[in-house]
């Protein structure tokens, strides 16, 4: 099923987001992790690829493969940093062949080390231009698109940012998933922005449980996303104990997608970082099953 179609029925529409481990037996235990999430019966899975494009295979075998034999609408990411037409062009081929009708289109970043990384001249710079081309050739396809509540820390200015946002979604984007944030009214104000600059499509707020400090210090860092004061103080109270730092992200996520949800919001995507338990528990307390 085509994820834009999940957001016509008025229903929050939860997702899940993975990435391809590197080893047999990180598949091994990511598949388990989606079993024990496909109980909950989220309307999509999605699968990152690496900067550069550096997992590309094992993204299209997993998708693949979890919308065979898990029996969930998998989405793929591709990001267009690295890759010819071409090549982009026989990833869409894969994918269609696989069954798989949703992509989410990045500008991505090039593969870290490389600091001699050249683009491809029959490549793309920005996210917008590989959703124009991939609704060329394959207009079918659901494409969903990233943004940045709290804006991309490479754009020139906010309204920067949403002038690019507004490009991708001229282009084709039919859905927007958040980058994380932890603070609610941040989102709350991008979406009025969005749609007082004619964005009228979903926009899904990411949320990502924290499992650890370092962890979360580390993703938000690389998304330009503030830890706001009380959070960043409940962190630091709980040092380097990993249980009391995921009770703590299970509390705070909780609290955060409740707010969202009695808001309004058109569904919650969360970065699972592979892992099921953190997920689980603040779905069960969002959703409680009679």
């Amino acid at each position: 099923m085509k994820i834009h179609e999940h957001f016509a029925t008025g229903q929050p529409v939860v997702s899940f987001e993975f990435f391809p481990p590197k080893t047999d037996a990180g598949f091994a235990s990511l598949f388990r992790n989606i079993q024990e999430l496909q109980v909950l019966k989220p309307s999509f899975v999605s699968v990152t690829m690496g900067a550069g494009g550096s997992t590309r295979n094992k993204t299209v075998d997993l998708v693949i493969r979890i919308q065979r034999e898990i029996g969930l609408t998998a989405m793929a990411h591709l990001p267009c940093v690295g890759f010819e037409r071409t090549q982009v062009g026989a990833i869409l081929e894969q994918l269609s062949a696989g069954g798989i009708e949703n992509i989410l289109a990045l500008r991505g970043d090039p593969p870290q080390d490389t600091e001699d990384f050249v683009a491809p001249q029959d490549g793309f710079d920005y996210a917008n231009e590989l959703i124009e081309y991939i609704a060329s050739q394959n207009s079918e396809l659901c494409i969903v698109a990233a943004c940045y509540p709290e804006t991309h820390p490479q754009a020139e200015s906010a309204q920067a940012d949403l002038d690019n946002l507004k490009r991708k979604v001229d282009a084709g984007a039919k859905v927007l998933i958040t980058q994380l944030f932890f603070e609610n009214d941040k989102y709350f104000r991008f979406v009025e922005r969005a749609n007082a600059a004619g964005i009228d499509v979903p926009i899904v707020p990411g949320i990502m449980p924290i499992v650890s400090r370092a962890g979360v210090k580390r993703m938000t860092a690389l998304g330009g996303c503030e830890i706001p004061g009380e959070l960043a103080a409940e962190l630091d109270r709980v040092g380097d104990d990993d249980a009391a730092t995921a009770e703590l992200g299970v509390r705070w996520g909780t609290m955060q997608c409740r707010e969202l949800l009695q808001n309004g919001v058109p569904g919650l995507h969360f970065y699972t970082l592979n892992k099921s338990s953190a997920t689980r528990k603040i779905f069960e307390q969002l959703f409680p099953r009679s």
